[in-house]
Protein backbone atom coordinates (compact mmCIF):
# COMPACT_ATOMS: atom_id res chain seq x y z
CA UNK A 1 0.00 0.00 0.00
CA UNK A 2 1.27 3.48 -0.80
CA UNK A 3 0.44 6.92 0.56
CA UNK A 4 -1.81 7.41 -2.49
CA UNK A 5 -4.25 4.75 -1.33
CA UNK A 6 -7.23 5.86 0.72
CA UNK A 7 -6.35 4.56 4.17
CA UNK A 8 -8.13 1.89 6.15
CA UNK A 9 -8.31 1.38 9.90
CA UNK A 10 -6.08 3.53 12.04
CA UNK A 11 -5.51 6.42 9.61
CA UNK A 12 -7.33 9.48 11.01
CA UNK A 13 -9.72 10.40 8.20
CA UNK A 14 -10.20 13.95 9.50
CA UNK A 15 -6.64 14.80 8.41
CA UNK A 16 -6.83 12.99 5.06
CA UNK A 17 -7.80 16.06 3.03
CA UNK A 18 -5.39 18.47 4.73
CA UNK A 19 -2.89 20.35 2.56
CA UNK A 20 0.01 18.44 4.12
CA UNK A 21 -1.48 15.01 3.41
CA UNK A 22 -2.47 16.00 -0.12
CA UNK A 23 1.08 17.19 -0.83
CA UNK A 24 2.50 13.91 0.50
CA UNK A 25 0.22 12.08 -1.94
CA UNK A 26 1.24 14.46 -4.78
CA UNK A 27 -2.32 15.73 -5.17
CA UNK A 28 -3.42 19.35 -5.85
CA UNK A 29 -3.24 21.51 -2.72
CA UNK A 30 -4.99 24.77 -1.66
CA UNK A 31 -1.55 26.14 -0.73
CA UNK A 32 1.92 24.72 -0.22
CA UNK A 33 1.90 23.20 3.28
CA UNK A 34 4.58 24.29 5.75
CA UNK A 35 6.07 22.73 8.85
CA UNK A 36 9.54 22.91 10.37
CA UNK A 37 11.86 20.30 11.76
CA UNK A 38 12.50 21.20 15.41
CA UNK A 39 9.55 23.62 15.29
CA UNK A 40 8.80 22.54 18.87
CA UNK A 41 11.83 23.42 20.92
CA UNK A 42 14.36 25.91 22.12
CA UNK A 43 13.43 28.72 19.75
CA UNK A 44 10.12 29.18 21.61
CA UNK A 45 10.06 31.00 24.97
CA UNK A 46 6.95 29.03 25.96
CA UNK A 47 8.92 25.83 25.39
CA UNK A 48 11.79 26.97 27.59
CA UNK A 49 9.30 27.92 30.29
CA UNK A 50 7.41 24.63 30.29
CA UNK A 51 10.65 22.59 30.21
CA UNK A 52 12.21 24.48 33.14
CA UNK A 53 13.74 22.02 35.59
CA UNK A 54 12.78 18.95 33.52
CA UNK A 55 15.46 16.85 31.82
CA UNK A 56 15.04 16.21 28.09
CA UNK A 57 14.37 12.46 28.32
CA UNK A 58 11.93 12.93 31.19
CA UNK A 59 10.02 15.52 29.17
CA UNK A 60 9.72 12.99 26.31
CA UNK A 61 8.09 10.51 28.69
CA UNK A 62 5.45 12.81 30.17
CA UNK A 63 2.30 12.86 27.99
CA UNK A 64 1.17 16.23 29.37
CA UNK A 65 4.48 17.89 28.47
CA UNK A 66 4.75 16.14 25.09
CA UNK A 67 1.24 17.32 24.20
CA UNK A 68 1.83 20.92 25.22
CA UNK A 69 5.23 21.16 23.52
CA UNK A 70 3.99 19.55 20.28
CA UNK A 71 1.04 21.97 20.13
CA UNK A 72 3.02 25.15 20.82
CA UNK A 73 4.30 25.79 17.26
CA UNK A 74 0.91 24.90 15.76
CA UNK A 75 -0.72 27.59 17.87
CA UNK A 76 2.00 30.16 17.28
CA UNK A 77 3.02 29.67 13.65
CA UNK A 78 -0.12 28.22 12.00
CA UNK A 79 1.96 25.40 10.50
CA UNK A 80 0.18 22.72 8.47
CA UNK A 81 1.42 19.76 10.53
CA UNK A 82 2.63 19.00 14.03
CA UNK A 83 5.56 16.70 14.68
CA UNK A 84 5.53 14.47 17.73
CA UNK A 85 7.93 15.86 20.35
CA UNK A 86 10.50 13.19 21.13
CA UNK A 87 14.16 12.32 20.67
CA UNK A 88 15.69 9.67 18.46
CA UNK A 89 17.13 7.80 21.47
CA UNK A 90 13.76 7.42 23.26
CA UNK A 91 13.17 3.83 22.01
CA UNK A 92 16.71 2.87 23.03
CA UNK A 93 16.15 4.24 26.52
CA UNK A 94 12.80 2.41 26.63
CA UNK A 95 14.47 -0.99 26.09
CA UNK A 96 16.98 -0.35 28.87
CA UNK A 97 20.05 1.12 27.18
CA UNK A 98 21.94 3.23 29.73
CA UNK A 99 22.04 6.65 28.07
CA UNK A 100 21.31 10.27 28.80
CA UNK A 101 20.96 13.48 26.80
CA UNK A 102 23.55 15.89 28.14
CA UNK A 103 22.84 19.62 27.58
CA UNK A 104 25.18 21.06 24.98
CA UNK A 105 26.47 17.59 24.02
CA UNK A 106 23.58 15.34 22.98
CA UNK A 107 22.91 11.65 23.60
CA UNK A 108 25.68 9.90 25.54
CA UNK A 109 25.73 6.09 25.88
CA UNK A 110 27.36 4.72 29.05
CA UNK A 111 28.59 1.48 27.43
CA UNK A 112 29.00 1.65 23.63
CA UNK A 113 27.90 -1.34 21.54
CA UNK A 114 30.88 -2.70 19.61
CA UNK A 115 30.87 -6.52 19.97
CA UNK A 116 28.51 -9.35 19.12
CA UNK A 117 27.88 -9.91 22.82
CA UNK A 118 26.65 -6.31 23.07
CA UNK A 119 23.80 -7.04 20.62
CA UNK A 120 21.95 -8.94 23.35
CA UNK A 121 21.31 -5.61 25.09
CA UNK A 122 19.08 -4.54 22.18
CA UNK A 123 15.87 -6.41 23.03
CA UNK A 124 12.54 -6.04 21.22
CA UNK A 125 10.50 -2.90 21.84
CA UNK A 126 6.92 -3.51 22.96
CA UNK A 127 4.01 -1.01 23.05
CA UNK A 128 4.10 -1.31 26.85
CA UNK A 129 7.68 0.05 26.85
CA UNK A 130 6.38 3.33 25.42
CA UNK A 131 2.83 3.51 26.77
CA UNK A 132 3.40 7.23 27.33
CA UNK A 133 3.68 7.66 23.54
CA UNK A 134 0.27 6.08 22.97
CA UNK A 135 -1.23 8.27 25.70
CA UNK A 136 0.35 11.47 24.39
CA UNK A 137 -0.71 10.86 20.78
CA UNK A 138 -4.27 10.17 21.93
CA UNK A 139 -4.26 13.53 23.69
CA UNK A 140 -2.66 15.27 20.71
CA UNK A 141 -4.96 14.00 17.98
CA UNK A 142 -7.92 15.11 20.06
CA UNK A 143 -6.48 18.63 20.25
CA UNK A 144 -5.15 18.85 16.68
CA UNK A 145 -8.41 18.01 14.89
CA UNK A 146 -7.77 18.29 11.14
CA UNK A 147 -4.06 19.14 11.58
CA UNK A 148 -1.94 16.04 10.87
CA UNK A 149 0.53 14.71 13.43
CA UNK A 150 3.83 13.40 12.08
CA UNK A 151 5.37 10.46 13.92
CA UNK A 152 9.08 10.51 14.56
CA UNK A 153 12.01 8.08 14.72
CA UNK A 154 15.74 7.95 14.17
CA UNK A 155 17.00 5.77 11.32
CA UNK A 156 19.11 2.66 12.02
CA UNK A 157 22.40 4.19 10.83
CA UNK A 158 22.11 7.28 13.01
CA UNK A 159 21.04 5.22 16.04
CA UNK A 160 23.95 2.86 15.41
CA UNK A 161 26.39 5.75 15.20
CA UNK A 162 25.35 6.97 18.67
CA UNK A 163 25.50 3.45 20.12
CA UNK A 164 28.88 2.58 18.61
CA UNK A 165 30.57 5.95 19.18
CA UNK A 166 29.03 6.41 22.63
CA UNK A 167 27.79 9.86 21.67
CA UNK A 168 27.87 12.45 18.87
CA UNK A 169 30.84 12.13 16.52
CA UNK A 170 32.35 14.33 13.84
CA UNK A 171 34.11 11.59 11.88
CA UNK A 172 32.25 8.39 12.91
CA UNK A 173 35.53 6.53 13.12
CA UNK A 174 34.32 3.71 15.42
CA UNK A 175 31.12 3.37 13.38
CA UNK A 176 32.94 3.08 10.07
CA UNK A 177 35.58 0.79 11.58
CA UNK A 178 32.82 -1.63 12.58
CA UNK A 179 30.95 -1.26 9.28
CA UNK A 180 34.06 -2.02 7.20
CA UNK A 181 35.82 -4.40 9.62
CA UNK A 182 32.93 -6.67 10.63
CA UNK A 183 30.22 -6.29 8.01
CA UNK A 184 28.15 -9.19 9.39
CA UNK A 185 28.03 -7.75 12.91
CA UNK A 186 27.22 -4.35 11.41
CA UNK A 187 24.37 -5.82 9.34
CA UNK A 188 22.99 -7.62 12.39
CA UNK A 189 23.18 -4.43 14.48
CA UNK A 190 21.32 -2.37 11.88
CA UNK A 191 18.74 -5.11 11.36
CA UNK A 192 18.09 -5.16 15.12
CA UNK A 193 17.72 -1.37 15.17
CA UNK A 194 15.37 -1.55 12.17
CA UNK A 195 13.09 -3.88 14.11
CA UNK A 196 13.10 -1.54 17.14
CA UNK A 197 12.48 1.53 14.98
CA UNK A 198 9.71 -0.13 13.00
CA UNK A 199 7.99 -1.14 16.24
CA UNK A 200 8.32 2.43 17.58
CA UNK A 201 6.73 3.91 14.45
CA UNK A 202 3.92 1.32 14.53
CA UNK A 203 3.02 2.43 18.06
CA UNK A 204 2.76 6.03 16.87
CA UNK A 205 0.67 5.20 13.80
CA UNK A 206 -1.68 2.94 15.73
CA UNK A 207 -2.15 5.70 18.31
CA UNK A 208 -3.18 8.14 15.55
CA UNK A 209 -0.14 9.65 13.77
CA UNK A 210 -1.09 10.64 10.20
CA UNK A 211 2.42 10.34 8.72
CA UNK A 212 5.91 9.35 9.86
CA UNK A 213 9.37 10.78 9.31
CA UNK A 214 12.59 8.80 9.59
CA UNK A 215 15.54 11.03 10.50
CA UNK A 216 18.96 9.83 9.35
CA UNK A 217 20.88 12.80 10.68
CA UNK A 218 24.41 11.42 10.16
CA UNK A 219 24.02 9.33 7.01
CA UNK A 220 25.50 12.09 4.83
CA UNK A 221 28.87 10.86 6.12
CA UNK A 222 28.61 7.88 3.75
CA UNK A 223 29.29 7.36 0.06
CA UNK A 224 26.42 6.12 -2.14
CA UNK A 225 28.07 2.70 -2.48
CA UNK A 226 28.45 2.31 1.28
CA UNK A 227 24.89 3.50 1.85
CA UNK A 228 23.42 1.06 -0.66
CA UNK A 229 25.41 -1.91 0.65
CA UNK A 230 25.52 -1.26 4.40
CA UNK A 231 22.56 0.95 5.35
CA UNK A 232 19.74 0.90 2.81
CA UNK A 233 18.52 -2.64 3.65
CA UNK A 234 17.85 -1.62 7.26
CA UNK A 235 16.13 1.66 6.33
CA UNK A 236 14.01 -0.21 3.79
CA UNK A 237 13.04 -2.69 6.52
CA UNK A 238 11.71 0.18 8.65
CA UNK A 239 9.64 1.59 5.80
CA UNK A 240 8.36 -1.90 4.93
CA UNK A 241 7.30 -2.43 8.55
CA UNK A 242 4.80 0.44 8.32
CA UNK A 243 3.87 0.15 4.63
CA UNK A 244 0.57 -1.63 5.29
CA UNK A 245 -0.81 1.33 7.24
CA UNK A 246 -0.89 3.51 4.12
CA UNK A 247 0.43 6.59 5.90
CA UNK A 248 2.94 8.84 4.10
CA UNK A 249 6.55 8.00 4.92
CA UNK A 250 9.14 10.80 4.87
CA UNK A 251 12.90 10.21 4.77
CA UNK A 252 15.36 12.94 5.71
CA UNK A 253 19.11 13.17 6.16
CA UNK A 254 21.65 15.98 6.34
CA UNK A 255 24.33 16.39 3.68
CA UNK A 256 22.63 13.74 1.55
CA UNK A 257 22.82 15.41 -1.87
CA UNK A 258 24.65 12.39 -3.28
CA UNK A 259 22.18 9.98 -1.64
CA UNK A 260 18.83 11.55 -2.58
CA UNK A 261 17.87 8.90 -5.12
CA UNK A 262 18.75 6.13 -2.68
CA UNK A 263 16.77 7.75 0.16
CA UNK A 264 13.69 7.54 -2.05
CA UNK A 265 14.56 4.04 -3.21
CA UNK A 266 14.65 2.87 0.42
CA UNK A 267 10.87 3.23 0.51
CA UNK A 268 9.94 6.82 1.26
CA UNK A 269 6.89 8.53 -0.26
CA UNK A 270 8.46 11.94 0.48
CA UNK A 271 12.18 12.73 0.36
CA UNK A 272 13.47 15.55 2.56
CA UNK A 273 16.13 17.75 0.98
CA UNK A 274 18.61 19.91 2.86
CA UNK A 275 19.55 23.39 1.62
CA UNK A 276 22.61 22.33 -0.37
CA UNK A 277 20.70 21.06 -3.43
CA UNK A 278 17.98 23.12 -5.20
CA UNK A 279 14.64 21.33 -5.28
CA UNK A 280 14.46 21.11 -9.07
CA UNK A 281 17.85 19.37 -9.12
CA UNK A 282 16.79 17.21 -6.17
CA UNK A 283 13.73 16.12 -8.15
CA UNK A 284 15.99 15.06 -11.02
CA UNK A 285 18.12 12.98 -8.64
CA UNK A 286 15.17 11.39 -6.83
CA UNK A 287 13.15 10.66 -9.97
CA UNK A 288 9.39 10.57 -10.48
CA UNK A 289 6.80 9.25 -8.05
CA UNK A 290 8.03 11.03 -4.90
CA UNK A 291 7.06 14.29 -3.23
CA UNK A 292 9.88 16.48 -1.91
CA UNK A 293 10.19 18.36 1.37
CA UNK A 294 12.39 21.40 1.99
CA UNK A 295 14.55 23.32 1.79
CA UNK A 296 15.26 26.87 3.05
CA UNK A 297 18.62 27.26 4.80
CA UNK A 298 17.82 27.64 8.54
CA UNK A 299 20.47 30.36 8.84
CA UNK A 300 18.58 32.57 6.35
CA UNK A 301 16.05 33.30 9.12
CA UNK A 302 18.68 35.41 10.89
CA UNK A 303 18.75 37.85 7.98
CA UNK A 304 16.35 40.66 7.09
CA UNK A 305 12.68 40.03 6.31
CA UNK A 306 13.37 41.04 2.70
CA UNK A 307 16.24 38.55 2.42
CA UNK A 308 14.12 35.75 3.91
CA UNK A 309 11.34 36.48 1.43
CA UNK A 310 13.79 36.53 -1.49
CA UNK A 311 15.30 33.18 -0.51
CA UNK A 312 11.79 31.78 0.03
CA UNK A 313 10.91 32.84 -3.50
CA UNK A 314 13.95 30.92 -4.77
CA UNK A 315 12.80 27.75 -3.00
CA UNK A 316 9.25 28.11 -4.30
CA UNK A 317 10.49 28.77 -7.85
CA UNK A 318 12.65 25.64 -7.75
CA UNK A 319 9.62 23.70 -6.48
CA UNK A 320 7.23 25.03 -9.11
CA UNK A 321 7.18 21.87 -11.24
CA UNK A 322 7.39 19.28 -8.46
CA UNK A 323 4.78 16.52 -8.25
CA UNK A 324 4.30 17.41 -4.57
CA UNK A 325 6.05 19.91 -2.30
CA UNK A 326 6.06 20.43 1.46
CA UNK A 327 7.87 23.61 2.47
CA UNK A 328 10.36 23.11 5.28
CA UNK A 329 13.82 24.20 6.28
CA UNK A 330 16.82 22.27 5.03
CA UNK A 331 17.45 21.14 8.62
CA UNK A 332 16.03 21.90 12.05
CA UNK A 333 15.12 25.32 13.44
CA UNK A 334 18.24 26.76 15.08
CA UNK A 335 17.84 27.39 18.83
CA UNK A 336 18.28 31.17 18.68
CA UNK A 337 15.91 31.73 15.74
CA UNK A 338 13.40 34.56 16.24
CA UNK A 339 9.99 32.81 16.46
CA UNK A 340 8.36 35.76 14.68
CA UNK A 341 10.52 35.04 11.62
CA UNK A 342 9.01 31.56 11.45
CA UNK A 343 5.46 32.89 11.83
CA UNK A 344 6.08 35.39 9.00
CA UNK A 345 7.58 32.66 6.82
CA UNK A 346 4.51 30.42 7.16
CA UNK A 347 2.19 33.32 6.27
CA UNK A 348 4.41 34.30 3.32
CA UNK A 349 4.44 30.78 1.83
CA UNK A 350 0.69 30.38 2.33
CA UNK A 351 -0.02 33.73 0.66
CA UNK A 352 2.33 33.21 -2.27
CA UNK A 353 1.10 29.69 -3.07
CA UNK A 354 -2.66 30.10 -2.50
CA UNK A 355 -4.42 28.38 -5.42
Amino acid sequence: MSANDRPQGQQPSKTYDSAFMKACRREPVPHTPVWFMRQAGRSLPEYRKVREGTAMLESCMRPDLVTEITLQPVRRHNVDAAIYFSDIVVPLKAIGIDLDIKPGVGPVVAEPIRTRADLARLRDLTPEDVSYVTEAIGMLTGELGETPLIGFAGAPFTLASYLVEGGPSRNHEHTKALMYGDPQLWADLLDRLAEITGAFLKVQIEAGASAVQLFDSWVGALSPADYRRSVMPASAKVFDAVASYGVPRIHFGVGTGELLGLLGEAGADVVGVDWRVPLDEAARRVGPGKALQGNLDPAVLFSTTEAVEAKTDEVLAAAADLEGHIFNLGHGVLPTTDPDALTRLVADVHAKTAR
